[in-house]
């Protein structure tokens, strides 16, 4: 199954940094392109970065296993 690979810190980065890419759909150059946070937002959410597991980086403290 899935299993956590993203710490706290980790996790709230990838939420700030997902929330001011989808401002800018709103607010500044207005471009769809804002619409590219959905991706840190969704991982942060979730806590389960793809490209983490494929590298094999692990930035949480413990194994979380969901069954």
């Amino acid at each position: 199954m899935l299993c956590r690979n993203m710490g706290p810190v980790d996790r709230a980065l990838r939420a700030i940094v997902g929330l001011i890419l989808i401002s800018l759909t709103v607010v500044g150059p207005k471009s769809l392109w804002g619409l590219v946070g959905l991706v840190p937002l969704l991982t942060a959410f979730v806590g389960m970065c793809p490209a983490y597991t494929l590298l094999g980086i692990k930035t949480c403290r413990t194994e979380d296993r969901t069954a």
